[in-house]
This record gives C-alpha cells, sequence and structure tokens, in this order.
C-alpha cells in the first residue's frame, strides 16, 4: 500500500483557479413592468439582434455609482416589508406581481483579467440565482436560467478584456414564483470564477464510486477530460487517493491522447487497503487528486471529496449503511432561517444541521429542490444523510438539463443516499403519464449515476402511476395512503415516509391564540382525521420493520404556508424548530426516541398568574421507562412509559416547581423541572460560540433571552431590545420566530436609485422655453450620414420621480462629465458648487428640500467645450447620462423577544479582535457579550 503524505506545492495551484467573487457587488431593484425605472433596458437599437448591445445596466458602459454595494450571499425580499397583498405561501413579503417596483433585482460586478490570463479558460460558475436570471458580461448575452435552484456556468473568454474592466451583469426576475413556500430572490449563493488550461477537467468531471470488499475498497473513478484547444493533446493523467490525514493512500496513473475541440472519457479502478468507511459516527472523507501532466509541466490538477460506504435499501428490512441497519430518523427543509432568509452564510447551513443533529436526527430531505452544495459539503463533515430531490417531474431538453446538472454536482457526495425526481405531482402520479415520466426519469439517473437508487414521493391514490415503476417509493403522509396494502401488492419496492406529521404548534404557546396565529404546542393532529401526530406518524413507523424511516414535516418552520391561518400569519409553523433553530417541545419528544441519551423534557412552563387553581395540562416526553412527577414537593404519580409515547398528568395550578424524575431498572437516569418565573429584570446573550475566523463571511448565532433576578428565563416576555455592536463584526439578521411578526429582519440602508431619463436636447442658446420643437432625443438612432448636424453647445434635460421625501434621507446626483465647467440644476436651482469628482464621473450633493414629491428635472448647461454627442459619450446602450441616488439610513437593529426568547446573527468583518455585542431594554439590565475574531478557529 502507497502511504506518503501529500501537500501540493505553492507552484501546483496555478494550472487552476477557483476565485469566489463573492464581495463587491453593485446591487439595484428594477422594475418589472415600468422600462423607464428598469434602466431603461432592452430599449436601445439593436438589444437582440446584433453581439455587445446589452443595454441599460447590461451595458458595459452603464454608471452604477448609484447603486448600493455589498456583498452575496444577498436575498433582497428578506429586505422587503410584509404586506397583506402578497402571497402568504411566500411569506407575504411584498414581492411578485402586485409588487412590479420590488421583484426585478439587478446585480453588476467588475473583473480584472491580466496578461497571464490570455490562452486560458475562464468561466464563470452560480451555485444559484433566484429566479429567471439573464447573465450578460462586457455587453455580450450569455444565456437565461429559469430555475431558481439550479448551479450554471457560462465560458467568458471569448469576451474578456485583457486590457481594462470586465463587467459582469446579473438580472433576476422573482415575479413568477417557482415554489409554494418563501423562496427568498436574487444571488442568494455562491459565485465563482474558474480558470483553466484549455485542456482540463470538465466541471464535475469526476465520478468516484466504491464497493467495499471486507476492510479493503475498490474505487470506480469516471473522468471526463475536456481539450478547448487547437490541438491533440497527449498527457499524463494521475490520481491520488488521499485520506483525512492528508496520507496518499493509493495511486494511479494512465497515458491518454485528447483530440483538439474534442473531450475523452476515462475510467480506472483504483484499490484502497483498509478503507475508512464513511457513516454517522465517522463520516471520514477522502479526496481524489486528478493532476495531468504534459511533459513535465502540470497542465490541471483538480480535487474531488467523497466517501466510501455501502448502501442497501431492502423491501423488508428498510435501509442498511455499511451492512447495519439504520431507521432515517429524518426532517424535510428548506433554505430559509431567521433573519437572513434564504441567503445562509456556509457557517449557517452546518448550524442548522447540527441543531437537527442534537435532535437526534440523523436524515435530512432538500424540499424540493436542489439544496446549496455548501449544505452538502457540511452534511458530509457532520455525518448527515440526505434525500437530494429534484424540482419538478419531466423530460423536456430543459428539466433533463437540469436533472444532468444536479446529478453530475452532487454524486460524489457520500452523505447522498438517494436522488428524489418527483414530489407529489397530482396532476399526473396516479396515471400511466407519471408511470412513464419516472421511468424515463429514473433511467437518465442511473445511466450518470449507477451507484444509487431513486425514488419518487407521492401525495396519495396509491397504488397505481408512479408508485407502480418508481425504484423506491415515498409515502407523504400515511393516512393519504393504505401503506400495508401497498406493502402487500409490491413486496419488492423499497419504502419510506418522505413526509410524516405537518403538525402545527408555535413554540412556547400553550393556549391557542387564533388572533395572535399562535396554536399551542401539544403533539395533535392538525385536523382531528386525515393527519397524524409527530408520535403517531413515528409509532406507525417503528412498528413497520420495512418502512426504511420517516421524515418529519418539517425541521424547522419556514416563511409561508401559514396554515391552517392567513394573513396576518407570515410563517409556518409545522417544524420541530422555530425559524431560530430553538426547539419546539415536539423536538424533545423525537429527541427521546431517536437518541438513546436519556432525555426528560416538561411542558408546559410553570408560569401562569392568571390561573391557579385551573388544571393544567402537563406533558413529558422522555425515553426513561418510569417517570415520576412532583410539585412543589408532593409527588403526583409516578407512571409507566409505552414505547414511543409520552406522559400526561392534569395539574391544578400552583406557583412554585414542577419536576420529574426518569428511572430505567429503578435506578434514577434523568430528571427535569419547570418553575414559576418572577418579574423581567435582565437580557442574556448566548452565542453559538465565542470565536468566530476572520474572514468577512463566518456567522454565529446569539441566542438572546429575558430573565429574572434569578436567571431564569421569563415565558411570557415580549420586551423589545436593542442591539449595537462594536469591533470587527456586524450584524446580519435578527428574528424570533412569532409566525405572526412583521418586525423587520434587517436593517439595513435602503438606496432608491431614479435613473434621469427623458433627455432632450437644444442649442445652449436657446432660453429656458424653448418651444417643443427644438428639443430633441439625444439617443435616437439615424441612419449612417443622416445624423443631425451637432450642437457645439447644448443644454440637456432629463427627470425623474421622488416619493415619501424624508428630512433623514440624503440625495446625491451622479452625472457623467459632459464637459468641463459644465453646469447642473435641478429644478431650476444651480447645484455646481456642490459638485465633485466620483470615480469616472462627478457627483453632486443635493438638499433634501430641493425635491419634490413626483416629477423632478435635472439640467445640465454645456458650454462650447463640450462634446457635439450625448449618446457618444455614454453610449447608445448606456442611456445613463445621470441617476439619482436616494438613501435612508438604517434603523437601529431592534427584535422584540417572543415568549423570552429571539436570536441575533454575528457576522465578521474581515479583521481579528475582539467583537462586543449589546443588548439593551427599558426596564431590563443592559447585558455584553465578548466574541473574538481570529484567523484560525479555536475549539469553544
Amino acid at each position: 500500500m502507497t502511504c506518503l503524505m501529500w501537500a501540493a506545492p505553492a507552484w501546483a495551484q496555478a494550472p487552476r483557479e477557483r476565485i469566489n467573487i463573492d464581495d463587491d457587488w453593485a446591487f439595484a431593484l428594477g422594475h418589472a413592468t415600468d422600462t423607464a425605472r428598469d434602466f431603461n433596458y432592452a430599449t436601445a437599437p439593436f438589444f437582440f439582434a446584433k453581439a455587445g448591445y446589452g443595454d441599460g445596466p447590461a451595458s458595459a458602459r452603464y454608471d452604477d455609482r448609484a447603486w448600493r454595494r455589498l456583498s452575496l450571499p444577498h436575498d433582497w425580499a428578506v429586505e422587503l416589508s410584509f404586506d397583506s397583498r402578497a402571497d402568504g405561501n411566500h411569506g407575504s413579503r411584498a414581492i411578485g406581481r402586485n409588487f412590479p417596483e420590488n421583484s426585478i433585482g439587478w446585480y453588476r460586478k467588475t473583473l480584472t483579467f491580466t496578461q497571464a490570463d490570455v490562452g486560458r479558460r475562464v468561466s464563470v460558475e452560480f451555485d444559484g440565482v433566484y429566479r429567471d436570471s439573464e447573465i450578460w458580461f462586457n455587453g455580450h448575452y450569455l444565456g437565461n436560467e429559469h430555475s431558481g435552484y439550479s448551479s450554471f456556468r457560462y465560458d467568458l473568454t471569448d469576451y474578456i478584456n485583457y486590457a481594462g474592466p470586465n463587467v459582469l451583469v446579473v438580472r433576476a426576475d422573482a415575479t413568477r414564483e417557482e415554489g409554494w413556500f418563501y423562496e427568498g430572490a436574487g444571488i442568494y449563493r455562491h459565485v465563482w470564477l474558474t480558470k483553466t488550461d484549455p485542456l482540463h477537467v470538465e466541471q464535475w468531471g469526476v465520478f468516484v464510486s466504491s464497493e467495499v470488499r471486507g476492510e479493503d475498497a475498490d474505487l470506480s473513478v469516471q473522468t471526463s477530460l475536456l481539450n478547448e484547444g487547437d490541438d491533440d493533446r497527449s498527457v499524463q493523467v494521475e490520481e491520488q487517493v488521499v485520506d483525512r490525514h492528508g496520507l496518499v493512500v493509493a495511486t494511479h496513473s494512465q497515458a491518454v491522447i485528447v483530440p483538439a475541440h474534442g473531450a475523452t472519457a476515462l475510467d480506472s479502478q483504483i484499490a484502497v487497503e483498509h478503507a475508512q468507511l464513511w457513516s454517522l459516527e465517522d463520516p471520514a472523507l477522502y479526496r481524489l487528486v486528478t493532476t495531468i501532466r504534459d511533459g513535465a509541466g502540470i497542465v490541471d490538477r483538480y480535487e474531488t471529496s467523497f466517501g466510501i460506504r455501502t448502501v442497501r435499501w431492502d423491501a423488508d428490512t428498510g435501509f442498511w449503511l455499511n451492512g447495519r441497519n439504520i431507521k432515517l430518523e429524518g426532517t424535510n427543509n428548506h433554505q430559509d432561517h431567521a433573519g437572513i432568509g434564504a441567503a445562509l452564510p456556509d457557517s449557517m447551513q452546518e448550524y442548522r444541521l447540527r441543531r437537527l443533529l442534537a435532535m437526534g436526527s440523523n436524515a435530512y430531505r432538500a424540499s424540493h429542490n436542489p439544496p446549496t452544495p455548501e449544505l452538502l459539503e457540511a452534511a458530509d463533515r457532520l455525518g448527515m444523510l440526505v434525500i437530494n430531490e429534484h424540482r419538478m417531474m419531466g423530460t423536456t431538453p430543459e428539466i433533463r438539463d437540469q436533472l444532468e446538472r444536479l446529478i453530475r454536482r452532487d454524486r460524489n457526495h457520500p452523505s447522498v443516499i438517494i436522488w428524489s425526481v418527483g414530489n407529489e405531482e397530482w396532476a399526473i402520479e396516479n396515471g400511466e403519464l407519471g408511470a412513464r415520466l419516472t421511468r424515463v426519469m429514473q433511467d437518465q439517473v442511473r445511466r450518470l449515476d449507477p451507484s444509487r437508487r431513486v425514488m419518487v414521493a407521492m401525495a396519495g391514490g396509491t397504488p397505481g402511476g408512479s408508485s407502480t415503476t418508481t425504484d423506491v417509493l415515498g409515502f407523504n403522509y400515511r393516512s393519504q395512503h393504505d401503506v400495508d396494502r401497498y406493502h402487500a401488492l409490491f413486496p419488492n419496492t423499497p419504502t419510506i415516509m418522505s413526509e410524516e406529521g405537518s403538525t402545527t404548534a408555535t413554540r412556547g404557546v400553550y393556549v391557542t391564540d387564533r388572533a395572535a396565529v399562535h396554536l399551542a404546542a401539544y403533539d395533535t393532529p392538525q385536523r382531528p382525521t386525515g393527519t397524524s401526530s409527530i408520535q403517531q406518524g413515528w409509532t406507525a413507523v417503528a412498528e413497520r420493520p420495512w418502512m426504511s424511516g420517516m421524515f418529519v414535516w418539517t425541521g424547522f418552520d419556514y416563511r409561508g404556508e401559514t396554515t391552517p391561518f392567513g394573513w396576518p400569519a407570515i410563517s409556518s409553523q409545522f417544524g420541530m424548530l422555530d425559524t431560530t433553530g430553538l426547539f419546539k417541545d415536539t423536538a424533545y419528544y423525537l429527541r427521546a426516541w431517536w437518541d438513546d441519551t436519556p432525555t426528560l423534557h416538561i411542558l408546559p412552563h410553570w408560569t401562569w398568574p392568571d390561573r391557579v387553581g385551573e388544571p393544567i395540562d402537563v406533558w413529558v416526553y422522555s425515553n426513561a421507562e418510569e417517570v415520576e412527577l412532583s410539585l412543589n414537593g408532593r409527588s403526583l404519580g409516578r407512571q409507566t412509559m409505552t414505547p414511543n409515547a409520552h406522559l400526561e398528568w392534569t395539574v391544578p395550578y400552583e406557583p412554585g416547581r414542577l419536576t420529574a424524575i426518569g428511572y430505567r431498572d429503578g435506578r434514577r437516569v434523568s430528571s427535569g423541572e419547570v418553575r414559576t418565573a418572577g418579574a423581567p429584570a435582565a437580557i442574556a446573550l448566548e452565542p453559538d460560540r465565542t470565536t468566530l475566523l476572520s474572514d468577512d463571511v463566518d456567522t454565529v448565532p446569539v441566542l438572546v433571552s429575558v430573565r429574572d433576578r434569578r436567571g431564569d428565563v421569563a415565558p411570557l416576555a415580549n420586551d423589545l431590545v436593542e442591539f449595537s455592536i462594536s469591533g470587527p463584526g456586524r450584524i446580519i439578521g435578527v428574528g424570533n420566530g412569532d409566525p405572526g411578526s412583521h418586525e423587520p429582519d434587517q436593517s439595513v440602508e435602503r438606496i432608491d436609485v431614479s435613473p434621469v431619463g427623458g433627455w432632450r436636447i437644444t442649442a445652449l442658446s436657446h432660453p429656458g422655453d424653448a418651444g417643443a420643437a427644438e428639443w430633441r432625443d439625444p439617443f435616437q438612432w439615424f441612419p449612417p450620414g443622416s445624423e443631425p448636424a451637432p450642437l457645439p453647445a447644448y443644454r440637456a434635460r432629463g427627470s425623474f420621480r421622488a416619493s415619501a421625501l424624508t428630512d433623514s434621507q440624503e440625495v446625491t446626483l451622479f452625472l457623467m462629465p459632459l464637459a468641463t465647467g459644465q453646469k447642473v440644476f435641478v429644478n431650476e436651482v444651480d447645484v455646481s458648487a456642490s459638485s465633485g469628482p466620483s470615480g469616472a464621473g462627478m457627483m453632486v450633493t443635493v438638499p433634501i428640500d430641493l425635491l419634490r414629491v413626483g416629477e423632478n428635472v435635472v439640467e445640465i448647461h454645456v458650454a462650447d467645450d463640450g462634446p457635439a454627442s450625448l449618446a457618444r459619450m455614454v453610449g447608445v446602450g448606456a442611456q445613463n447620462v445621470a441617476s439619482v441616488r436616494l438613501r435612508t439610513p438604517p434603523a437601529p437593529w431592534r427584535r422584540r423577544v417572543f415568549n423570552g426568547y429571539a436570536q441575533v446573527l454575528i457576522q465578521s468583518t474581515g479583521s481579528e479582535g475582539d467583537i462586543v455585542l449589546t443588548a439593551q431594554s427599558p426596564d431590563l439590565r443592559t447585558t455584553r457579550v465578548t466574541l473574538t475574531a481570529t484567523k484560525t478557529q479555536l475549539a469553544d
């Protein structure tokens, strides 16, 4: 066995570069129905007729100095207000058809290349843009991606300007929805720039599968090489298997000729001795390092992370991992978190998985779309099994392409145990079309990845349709299926409860208040018939050894799907955890039966000042064999626990301590207590960890709670807490898990950009009341030779609209430098004295009281030394002579605690040092907590 320490020298990284380009994007909202407010996009001559005629912001010459600067990932929807006219399924954010002014987002980024990049292939890779994105580069149209979840790329090489700046532009249109839940808006996942030699490993071009034999494993490696050069290339392809300790444990090498402008597929077999299996308890990862050598030089180096493990689905015994029968204890989840919406930093993906693991969960279903790559990377590291789900059933070229991209991108992740190609396809799932599409899509998946099985999740009405052709069947809700009859009819088809529960509960609420859209957190079916409680669902799965497991709907609450409410509810209440990641009571039920660790949890809280003497239903979740409940030292009786059940007492309320003790074999193994809280007295801050990387992206959730003088959480507290921060950190979001809260998740500056449009010019010698016939459009296109005579000196007049003006707003006018000494007027007032240079142009500070609600007029006077053509200066496609930025400063960061709790998210800013978060509220003791930003993460 080869066993060498592997370390890539610095020069070895040069052949391939993959650069994150999340930083420093310009952003502005456009408009879905008003062309002028969409920066006159798609109005220039030859817009889609000739190359390089991208107009408005798609033009390389567009001036975006007025736009807001930000870093990705970014979700502009979470910054918007709530509105009763908005779609409740999408969290009632003011976006969509009723809000065209909020439904188009523009992103622009300047890229620089050097002569060292000449001869290389350069591509931009998007992990996901929501949604219907159009991509432009240096004024050239690259393409359109309809899906908000598929990863996609474009080759930039042929359009690069090596001598100057290059502009990458994204226009995202979130007017139409893709799902029936909150989906965010914008570039909410990472963007990468990849540079390679013309001969290189294709994107997602390595696939590693394994077969375990005893203590060893045989790897099957498929590699796709692409040669985009003009000559055939004879190269040596070397493969090294590197374990998690950095040791090279196996190698392989072969010579190959890759034809010019062609591709070559390689297959290799590599033996790994004493293989370390990827498992839930020990998620061991390997890397395959693929090196292409052309003579003595390295042409490309490509790394692939993978794991070695066996997966088996059995129709009689369920799911097996590495020869061990495992019940899948899973949850369904959307990508949505309090405070940040769909734009999750990588560390928040890991935080959410760790919260699910703490509940005892071992599996995660990406509902109902391809997840972000970083979620799967975290699942690989932490040991979480994943159902990876395609967005829509179908076999059109577009849908086939999206499915292929999903499989090729994710097929090396050991956490992925199965592909799902459909979910609740009501229109087709029970008929012949559903059966046919399922069969065809499964065949496509098997060609791309023969190592995994494929499933569909059925809404009901089985057996029939898709359920007769699927490789593995997912039941969405036992009450909608006769699962035993199906198993008898199709004894060779493995099954899984892909959705179960759909119960609704509000964290910390034990008496339903429909006016407040709050639901009691006792585990009861959503409806008396047709649904199951979490306990009923899990018990039914646990009793059936042939059922592979259960995926609860859902792990986390998420915005949208406000069942059983409409407005003013803005969030679902299906989760075992709320939107911040705090456990609801049913999370403790699952932990009791999904984890062997002794667990005992009492509900409800014990602070009921208005219910003295009234009976209170007390439940205990525990995996103890017996539980004894006591109130203020008086035993209320000992009860025997039935497996997968819970215990109940009815207790007349009196203030004090309610205590429970759990026993196994007569020995005390667990305990729990709730006691009556006093008046709120102080704020407590508890960070998930006290150190974070000083990398400008690492994020730490901080739990906020209001406590009494003894330090107990006040379960009825709803105090408004204000947050401030100092040091190399920033607040990026706040939340509290209240499904009816309309408080803002974020406090960011609002930048409203108004293009100055409707330009007309006339001779400068004309008076201010020049007639309409004397003004003309400076951007009108004329056939060559018929252009009007140039004006040696002219006046240019345009206008913009403003609304809802306040004294706190700052107004800045950005202009192109048309001539030396040009004069600028706003509403006939000369503001030239307030102008100054700004980048490649100039800017003017405009007093807010000079603006008026409605139309405002900008006029520029260009004397004899000015250019003859306004269009020539700014470009026909750009048409951005001037724009107005109206900046509204951010409000202070604040959030009410909900039932005693809230959450604030802290992100590093790129420097080392101490970050101090301060929380204060009237009548409560102010609290501070210190986090340390370091170059190297320290263990907490």
